[in-house]
């Protein structure tokens, strides 16, 4: 590890939330006036990087960089795991995912200004610390990471807003709103305050709380019926207009949030160890997931789908555990992609008061035969069954034999 006296230029992982913001008066402090760079990834969080540079710099940044990591994002991270199918305990990897993409982002800018140290503001308790710190040991095997929250003496979220107050920095939240929120173009997350209590209900109907969408029970009372297609798994259009994957997810956050779709309320199990609380929005991943996963059902054989399944569990640990740049990672992804080939076609769905609702699927790859399974006259012979069910069956006529004998 580098002595502090060496550490004279860093790179932050800036947001603008409480965190980051205490977090560069607090460098200043301690890191001899050193020079901070902060660096936003710029995910889709919309309004939160309204006013950022301006921020920033009024805090002690020498300047920022704002990334626009949306279609890489999009692209190479939130495809990838859909299509695999992966999800963590119903969680759809909003943060997990996001995490690789900004770490990226921050080693190139990092060695671009030949920074000392790359700083985060993570918590020690978290599952991010090991997202980001695993992507830049991978892109930056020998860089500096500095983790506040592993070493100062602030121990809340109250005393970090005392700190931000003794050094007028300015926020968008107060002690009530306190809740720590993760934003981009594919979930919202809320944790902390009320929601630490998982006897607590949240509130979804309480104004403010929600903000990608609206509470089920203040959703419209008539359905609304959409269409998605895709190209070997990769959502081409939506109700019959060409758009890119990422103009697709916003529309459908739209029109998912309106009708109080993707609202989760878990208690997950961290990679760190301890269960942990969180409520997530992600209205347009869940219909995404739901047409794809309808589309699967009629293009995929049962060996395939079976075992689709089976590794997207391993998928979706890999992703929540931080491990996106590993072998096992990328191999999986080559074996989804192969599973894709055949997955093209469309799918309708109607949305209604928080439920999705199954409404038509078409594919020209179809492997359902509505001749075959018709309960109607067709040309399958129901006496082959008799010699396949005592084939099937021996070994447990075989079993039954011995141990009445």
């Amino acid at each position: 590890m580098k002595k502090k006296e060496d550490i004279r230029k860093v790179v932050l992982a800036y947001s603008g939330g409480l965190d980051t913001s205490v977090i560069i008066p607090w460098l200043k402090e301690n890191y001899n006036n050193c020079e901070v760079i902060a660096v936003a990834g710029n995910v889709g969080q919309a309004d939160e990087l309204d006013g950022l540079e301006e921020k920033a710099l009024k805090t002690g940044a020498s300047k920022l960089y704002v990334l626009d990591l949306t279609d890489e994002y999009v692209n190479e991270y939130i495809l990838p795991t859909m299509k695999a199918g992966a999800v963590y305990e119903d969680y759809l990897l909003g943060t997990s995912t996001a995490r690789p993409v900004i770490a990226k982002g921050l080693v190139e800018i990092a060695l671009k200004e030949h920074a000392d140290a790359i700083v985060h503001g993570c918590t020690g308790k978290g599952n991010d610390q090991v997202r980001f710190e695993l992507a830049v040991k991978h892109f930056a095997p020998s860089m500096e990471i500095i983790a506040p929250w592993r070493i100062w003496d602030i121990k809340s979220r109250d005393e970090e807003i005392d700190y931000a107050e003794a050094h007028h920095v300015p926020l968008r939240i107060n002690r009530e709103t306190n809740y720590s929120k993760d934003k981009n173009l594919w979930h919202l997350s809320h944790e902390g305050l009320d929601l630490e209590d998982p006897g607590n209900e949240p509130q979804y109907e309480k104004k403010g709380f929600l903000e990608m969408g609206v509470s089920p029970l203040d959703a419209p009372d008539e359905p609304t019926y959409l269409t998605l297609e895709f190209e070997q798994g990769t959502p081409v259009a939506l109700d019959g207009e060409r758009l890119s994957p990422k103009e697709i997810i916003l529309k459908l956050n739209r029109l998912g949030g309106a009708n109080g779709i993707g609202l989760l309320d878990v208690v997950e199990n961290r990679l760190v160890g301890m269960k942990s609380r969180g409520v997530y929005e992600t209205p347009g991943g869940t219909i995404l997931y739901r047409a794809h996963k309808v589309l699967e059902t009629i293009t995929l054989d049962k060996m395939t789908a079976h075992e689709k399944e089976r590794l997207a569990i391993t998928f979706a640990e890999l992703v929540y555990n931080g491990q996106w740049f590993t072998p096992l990672r990328e191999a999986l992804s080559a074996f989804v992609d192969k599973t894709q080939e055949r997955v093209t076609g469309m799918v309708r769905l109607k949305l209604y008061k928080g439920n999705i609702i199954n409404a038509g699927v078409w594919s020209p790859n179809s492997l359902y035969s509505e001749d075959i399974a018709t309960f109607g006259e067709s040309d399958y012979n129901q006496a082959d069954s008799e010699g396949f069910i005592n084939l099937f069956g021996l070994p447990i006529k075989v079993q039954a034999l011995v141990d009445g004998r």
